[in-house]
């Protein structure tokens, strides 16, 4: 085959691998299916049978026809088809999902993983360039949270999407004079889910050695605002309301999936690939079971809930706080990526198409000029101290 043969052999081999992917887009598959004469009435009847009440609307043979329709449609590009996490139209992509795989029809459990396609990342998207630049040799940085805080602010769409965020999470309404939870969660899952990895994680997962630190990390997602409430719910009853929405049931179905623990895994988890599992966490900030650090003390995480009251449910629901606070494969991710992170030669802040804006160094500092440093940004000699801080004070 000549030089002009192979090109054309590539470009056709190009166009099949996006034909090909085009079809796992559930949106996609949805519109193909609708415009089949043949997959659209099967398509109608399934969502009649998700919907609750397929019994009154198809009569006596509903089950026969919900069963048929779901065997029908296993063999069209709806069987194969899932989600970009923070897509556009997210939640119509997720709804025509869930009612292939809608576990109870009859029994038949068809969630094979989860309605998101895979990321392909290994654990080495962890390292960011830091703000921190030219430092000498063998020296460390005095606060890697602080360090990720001033990385963000120096990259557009970080800055741009926290200040959304905090400006969503700290500001009262004037009804109520509390938050606005649903806009501040709104903004939270917008900035983890369009900035890239390499920002929030830091800036959510960054190691600390102090309870200044630590609280400056477990007010990255205002949990005042977005985490806390005056009482504990029951887990059960988050769990519920999760299930009950198409964008944070989709979000639990990938953390449990990507953070599955394993006693096998010399990892501690069962697909071996903690990255996955970071981000897989992060995608359920934002939602009525949003995780966070439980203290400034330690690194232990959990949703805003308790199983004291949970009677005869408290095992199933055991098992779903569980599978934050005792989960291997979740703990050792947060524990490799504060190691990983204080492995890192500090770099030069990458440049950014910001303009104006200037990425600004520090050379490191020491023990005794670290108050001084954060002073203005995070108080640092007692921990009653935060008390008398503002929330929008520790963004800063």
């Amino acid at each position: 085959m000549d030089q002009w043969g192979v090109y054309l052999s590539m470009l056709l081999t190009f166009a099949l691998i996006d034909v090909l992917l085009a079809g796992t887009d559930c949106l996609v598959a949805g519109d193909s299916c609708s415009s089949d004469e043949t997959c659209s009435p099967r398509l109608r009847t399934l969502r009649q049978c998700v919907a609750g009440n397929g019994s009154m609307k198809l009569g006596p043979g509903a089950r026969s026809q919900c069963a048929n329709a779901v065997s029908a449609l296993l063999s069209s590009p709806l069987r194969g088809c899932q989600c970009k996490r923070g897509m556009k139209k997210e939640k119509n992509c997720l709804s025509i999902y869930w009612s292939l795989h809608q576990s109870i029809i009859h029994g038949l459990n068809l969630v094979e993983s989860y309605p998101y396609e895979t990321v392909q990342r290994d654990y080495d998207y962890v390292r960011l360039a830091s703000i921190t630049a030219d430092s000498d040799v063998g020296m460390t940085t005095v606060n890697r949270c602080l360090d990720a805080a001033k990385a963000c602010n120096v990259d557009d769409l970080c800055q741009k999407l926290r200040t959304e965020y905090v400006s969503a999470c700290i500001k009262p309404t004037a009804k109520s004079g509390l938050c606005n939870r649903p806009k501040c969660n709104k903004a939270l899952r917008r900035f983890f889910d369009r900035v890239p990895a390499d920002y929030t994680h830091e800036l959510l997962f960054c190691p600390c050695t102090d309870t200044a630190c630590a609280e400056r990390r477990r007010q990255t997602i205002v949990p005042s605002c977005s985490y806390e409430s005056g009482e504990k719910p029951n887990c059960i009853i988050q769990k519920k309301m999760c299930d009950a929405d198409y964008v944070c049931r989709s979000r639990l179905a990938q953390f449990r999936f990507d953070c599955e623990p394993s006693k096998t895994s010399a990892s501690g988890c069962k697909e071996g690939n903690y990255g996955a599992c970071l981000l897989a966490y992060t995608g359920l900030i934002g939602s009525t079971i949003t995780p966070n650090y439980v203290d400034n003390s330690t690194s232990n995480v959990a949703p805003w809930c308790s199983c004291s009251p949970s009677g005869s449910t408290r095992d199933e629901c055991d098992r779903f706080l569980g599978f934050f606070t005792d989960n291997s494969c979740l703990q050792n991710a947060l524990k490799m990526f504060g190691r990983e992170s204080e492995q890192q030669t500090p770099l030069s802040t990458p440049s950014h198409s910001g303009g104006d804006r200037q990425s600004s160094t520090y050379q490191p500092q020491t023990t005794e000029t670290m108050g001084n440093i954060l002073e203005p940004i995070i108080p640092t000699q007692v921990c009653t101290r935060f008390l008398s801080h503002s929330p929008q004070q520790l963004f800063t």
